[in-house]
C-alpha cells in the first residue's frame, strides 16, 4: 500500500527540509546534523503522531484528537487519500496546545522543572503544579511556560515602558504605599480574603479600582499581563508580594 505524499504548506511540490528551515518547523523526529527535530522543539510524541495520522486519513466522523488505541481500532487503508497532504505545520502547534491541555498539571510540571534549573530557580513542585494549572491555556510548547510565568519564580527586574506610561500614575506610589500597608496588616494571606480586604479599602478611599490594580499588577508583574491578581499574590506569598510594592515604588518615582 502507498499512503500520500506530503506536499509543501505552501504551493506545489513534496515536502522538503528547506521548507520546514523557510517556515521554521522541524521535519525529522530528532535531532538530525543541524536541524532540530520534534522532540527537541518541545512537540509531546502523542500530539506528532496524531496529527502524521489525519494526513491523508479520516476516520470518517468529525474527531481529531485520538489517543493510539483510537487510532488503530480507526483506521482503515480505504479511508485514505489518492492524492497528496499538504503538510499543515500550523495545525500540528494546534495538535501540541491540545494535548498540553489534557495533559496532567503533575507531568507538565515534571516536564518544566529542568527549564527552571536552567533559569536558576530552586522552587517546591507543589509550586510548580499550582503555576502551571494557571498559565497552561496560554502555552504551545513546555518552553513557553518560563516566558508568561517567571514572575511567580523571581521579581521583574525591570517594568515595560509602555505599560509605565499607562498605568503608573502620579499618584500611584501614593496609593501603592496605603496598599502596602493594608496588605501588611493581614493575617490571613489567601487569595479571598486579600481581595475582600483590598476592594473595601479601594471603596472607602473612592479610588478607581482599575487605576489601583494596573499599578499593582505592574509592581507584581512588570507589565501588564497574568491571571488573576490575588492569586499571583497567594502563590508568591505575602513577604514577597511587598518586596515587589516597595521596589516598584522607589524605581517609578
Amino acid at each position: 500500500a502507498h499512503l500520500p505524499l506530503l506536499l509543501k504548506p505552501e504551493g506545489n511540490g513534496k515536502l522538503s527540509k528547506r521548507d520546514g528551515d523557510r517556515f521554521g518547523f522541524p521535519v525529522f523526529p530528532l535531532l538530525w546534523e543541524t536541524s532540530l527535530g520534534y522532540r527537541e522543539s518541545g512537540y509531546l510524541p502523542e500530539a506528532v503522531i496524531n496529527f502524521l495520522a489525519l494526513l491523508g486519513w479520516n476516520p470518517g466522523e468529525d474527531k481529531e484528537i485520538m489517543t493510539m488505541d483510537e487510532l488503530i481500532r480507526l483506521f482503515d487503508l480505504n479511508r485514505c487519500s489518492k492524492s497528496g497532504a499538504q503538510f499543515d505545520y500550523k495545525k500540528c502547534i494546534w495538535f501540541n496546545h491540545q494535548y498540553i491541555q489534557q495533559k496532567p498539571n503533575e507531568e507538565l510540571a515534571a516536564l518544566f522543572l529542568p527549564i527552571l534549573e536552567k533559569q536558576g530557580v530552586n522552587a517546591s513542585f507543589d509550586k510548580v503544579i499550582t503555576v502551571i494549572g494557571m498559565t497552561k491555556e496560554r502555552i504551545n510548547f513546555i518552553e513557553e511556560l518560563w516566558n508568561i510565568s517567571s514572575y511567580f519564580f523571581v521579581a521583574p527586574m525591570q517594568y515595560d515602558e509602555k505599560a509605565v506610561k499607562k498605568r503608573w500614575r502620579e499618584d500611584s506610589a501614593r496609593c501603592m504605599t496605603e496598599l502596602f500597608e493594608v496588605l501588611q496588616s493581614l493575617n490571613n494571606f489567601s487569595s479571598q480574603e486579600q481581595e475582600k480586604t483590598v476592594m473595601n479599602w479601594i471603596v472607602q478611599k473612592g479610588y478607581h479600582t482599575g487605576d489601583i490594580m494596573n499599578a499593582f499588577r505592574l509592581a507584581l508583574v512588570g507589565e501588564s499581563k497574568g491571571p488573576h491578581l490575588f492569586d499571583i499574590t497567594h502563590v508568591i506569598g505575602k513577604e514577597e508580594t511587598l518586596t515587589r510594592i516597595k521596589r516598584a515604588i522607589t524605581a517609578l518615582k
